[in-house]
């Protein structure tokens, strides 16, 4: 429990804190509209829709005033080395952004829901109010300030429906406007789409523009109108509400006068928009630096290593740089986690051909590429770097590095950046030991990751520290030629996959046995665990590191961390 605290107690927080304040504003502005005396006539035609339709409206501006801050990559890079100094814990939070972004999301879709059924139903009522040829009290509202500004019903005509004024009003229009780009933008943003279509995903989410644009003049029909003041002043509900006939014609009760609300959701959404604006034009200003790509290396797998170069480019183990190559898409940006050292004059990354984008990069720079083609090497824009949980990796005396396939590429830099480190003699290295593990379907795939190791394992036996670096390689994929080929060669020193001295596994790992040996051999120890893979496996990884924990504070403790895009 104690270790569940640690890991995820400031995330709990967080979404107590956002719930709770959704839940204040529903209550609040419910409450408001339910009972305040201002709205005592708009409430006699539409009843408690009207409060059903406001404090989902509350909540919906709240939420869309977070909506575009976890997407500032910038600005949490910025709050990420700023806040340096604090722990670990601490900063995790801005690793969660995505998983932050996508729960505001739901809720605007929540609210959203909510505040289209109220607003149908207030329609319906308005409507039927003005087609009423009973005298009643909402009848008799719905016909008020037919040839002024004064009116109260949305509705002036007695000749048409909830659905034609829906499309020719400006909330009405809005709405509709806003309610389809928000479906689009959250199907099209399922797991499913996002890994097979990213295109889908990228193009459909810009949507958003479409969005904030509508939700901002969403409010200047100020169609939700209330008795104002100075009527209220002479005009007594309590008295004149069952007086409709005597309206205008008695000193006690004049014709009620009405006006609309200030829109309020330019002034919550204004600032998140300025620095949304702000992030693009950094993000513009970036992609028109020149990038020179130094090396194109094609790796087994279908994997393509560009190491480029970039002036002023500074980065940190672990941070990841978004691509954009004009000569494929104009508007399509990819995160890719860089691979290299900070140590290096160069920066890299390995992309996986996995899709038409990334089908297009190994064609442009990979297997189309030759010696004389070099003068016409597309142009490509980087932006970034960007940080996440795996910069924290040299605060854990030990740390224990999980990457499944393409996903090992943030621990590559780690790797390179430690035999710098260690060649450079710094002594300001915290890190004390590594447990590595990579899980691979294909031997193929371990080849262009095995050199580095290789050096590693050299050095660390150089300068007596073997058991610095400990790693195990697994495979999930073999056939029964491989397999005997494995066990005729069995007895050889090096590995016949790999040629490393660390046998390769074949299968999966037990979790439980090996996070129950790094727990017995470092006790009283802070371990970082660093995931880059899928999430299943992060489920059984954070179910591990809570469960090894000891409650003792002065015991060993597992302290879980994913990279999230």
């Amino acid at each position: 429990m104690s270790n569940w605290v640690i890991n995820h107690g400031l995330s709990a927080l967080v979404i107590v804190v956002w719930l709770g304040i959704n839940i204040f504003l529903f209550v609040y502005y419910y409450m408001f509209y339910e009972y305040n005396p201002k709205f005592q006539y708009t409430r006699a035609i539409i009843g408690s829709a009207l409060a059903w339709a406001r404090a989902p409206a509350a909540c919906l501006n709240f939420n869309c005033l977070l909506i575009l801050l976890p997407v500032c990559r910038n600005l949490l890079s910025f709050l990420r080395g700023s806040c340096s100094c604090y722990r670990c814990s601490a900063r995790k939070q801005l690793d969660k952004n995505i998983t932050f972004h996508k729960l505001v999301a739901y809720m605007i879709a929540l609210q959203t829901a909510i505040h289209i059924v109220a607003h149908l139903l207030n329609f319906e009522w308005f409507n039927n109010s003005r087609q009423s040829n009973v005298e009643t009290l909402d009848t008799a509202l719905s016909r008020l300030g037919d040839n002024t500004s004064y009116w109260v019903n949305p509705i002036r005509s007695d000749q048409t429906t909830p659905t034609y004024v829906a499309f020719t009003t400006v909330a009405g229009l809005t709405g509709v406007i806003i309610t389809i780009a928000l479906i689009i933008m959250i199907t099209s943003s399922t797991d499913t789409i996002r890994r097979s279509y990213f295109e889908v995903f990228w193009f459909t989410h810009h949507l958003f523009v479409i969005f904030f644009a509508g939700l901002v003049i969403h409010g200047i029909g100020r169609i939700v109108r209330h008795q104002t003041t100075a009527s209220m002043q002479v005009h007594e509900y309590k008295f004149c509400q069952n007086r409709t006939k005597d309206w205008g014609k008695i000193p006690e009760c004049p014709i009620p006068l009405f006006e609309g609300g200030d829109p309020m959701t330019w002034k919550w959404v204004l600032g998140p928009m300025i620095l949304y604006v702000c992030e693009r034009f950094i993000r513009l200003y970036r992609s028109q630096q020149r990038v020179v790509v130094t090396k194109a290396v094609i790796h087994p797998s279908k994997v393509l290593e560009l190491q480029m170069q970039k002036k002023g480019f500074k980065m940190q183990v672990g941070q990841y740089i978004f691509i954009n190559c004009p000569s494929i898409s104009q508007l399509e940006w990819h995160p890719f986690t860089l691979t290299s050292a900070p140590e290096e004059d160069y920066f890299s990354v390995h992309i996986r051909s996995a899709g038409d984008w990334t089908e297009g990069m190994f064609q442009a720079f990979g297997e189309n590429k030759d010696e004389a083609m070099d003068q016409l090497q597309p142009r490509i824009a980087v932006d970034g770097p960007f940080g996440t949980a795996s910069e924290d990796v040299f605060h854990y005396e030990v740390s224990v590095l999980v990457g499944a396939g393409i996903g090992v590429t943030p621990f590559a830099s780690i790797l390179k950046s430690i035999w710098y480190k260690y060649e450079n003699c710094d002594a300001g290295l915290r890190t004390k030991k590594i447990y590595f593990f990579w899980i691979c379907r294909e031997t193929q795939a371990f080849e262009w990751f095995a050199d580095l190791l290789r050096s590693l394992e050299s050095q660390m036996e150089q300068l007596g520290k073997r058991d610095f670096l400990n790693y195990k390689l697994y495979l999930t994929g073999w056939d029964s030629t491989q397999a005997a080929h494995v066990k005729v060669h069995i007895d050889k020193e090096t590995d016949v996959v790999t040629g490393l001295k660390q046998k390769t596994h074949y299968g999966r790992p037990n979790w439980d046995k090996e996070f129950q040996m790094i727990a017995q051999t470092n006790p009283k120890t802070t371990v970082g665990v660093f995931l880059c893979g899928p999430q299943p496996l992060a489920k059984v990884l954070e179910q591990c590191s809570n469960k090894y924990s000891e409650v003792n504070p002065l015991g060993v403790h597992f302290h879980f961390n994913k990279e999230n895009f």
